[in-house]
């Protein structure tokens, strides 16, 4: 069960979680998530998960290894920020977390109650939709609040007119 959506209490304003990670598409979920954010007056939140498994090293190895991989998140966290303030003029809310992808999504809609809509970009490729937007189907994986899939071959005029 998830906890009640604090969104449209006095005080807090509706935030929109994008994912980003290193897929093209996902630039096409902030683009779609920052102009939702700023037309309704609410906060963008982009989230990077660092997935485990890859610092199974020697014990030093692993630090420079998990080291690399948050400078890697901020700098592209960061990449979009600025492009969301020149754009549009709204400040995100950056978030970098350890764990599985899902996991961690589900673990921050808990925690921030604010957060009422998850968006993400479905890929156009012959591989699918990406592992995100197919998780969407599954029982396990299915998150606690609405979900928007944005296609990756939506392009800017077309997201600013449904956005």
């Amino acid at each position: 069960m998830v906890s009640k959506r604090l969104s449209r209490e006095a005080g807090h304003r509706r935030k929109f979680l994008a994912i980003i990670d290193d897929t093209p598409e996902c630039e096409r979920a902030v683009a779609y998530a920052s102009r939702r954010a700023k037309s309704t007056g609410g906060v963008l939140v982009l989230l990077w998960v660092i997935e485990p498994g890859d610092f199974q090293h020697w014990l030093g190895v692993e630090k420079i290894m998990r080291d690399e991989a948050i400078a890697t998140a901020n700098s592209t966290l960061d990449t979009y920020a600025v492009k969301v303030r020149e754009q549009l003029g709204i400040e995100p809310e950056l978030v970098v977390r350890e764990g599985y992808p899902t996991e961690e999504i589900h673990k921050l809609i808990e925690e921030d109650q604010d957060i009422a809509i998850l968006v993400l970009a479905a890929g156009a490729g012959k591989e699918g939709p990406g592992p995100l937007v197919a998780s969407i189907a599954g029982k396990g994986a299915a998150f606690p609040i609405p979900v928007t899939v944005v296609p990756q071959n939506l392009s800017d005029e077309e997201i600013e007119s449904l956005a």
